[in-house]
């Protein structure tokens, strides 16, 4: 199997949600690092393969370690 660069983790973007919260919503710092991720994902929308990407990790763990 070939790893893509979607397979590479990536660290959190903690400096975009900064800017954005900070810079551009006009965020207090303490307001900004109070968010939870719930909260943070309520404001930016679900991240659009979220759920794709579990289906997609799910189905090919089923398929390595079958049940039966």
């Amino acid at each position: 199997m070939t790893k893509t660069a979607a397979d590479t983790p990536q660290p959190f973007p903690w400096r975009d949600l900064m800017a954005l919260f900070i810079g551009e919503r006009g965020f207090a710092p303490r307001d900004f690092w109070a968010l939870t991720l719930p909260e943070i994902e309520a404001v930016l929308g679900p991240a659009p393969s979220s759920h794709a990407t579990r289906r997609h990790d799910l189905a090919r763990l089923m398929e390595a370690f079958p049940d039966g």
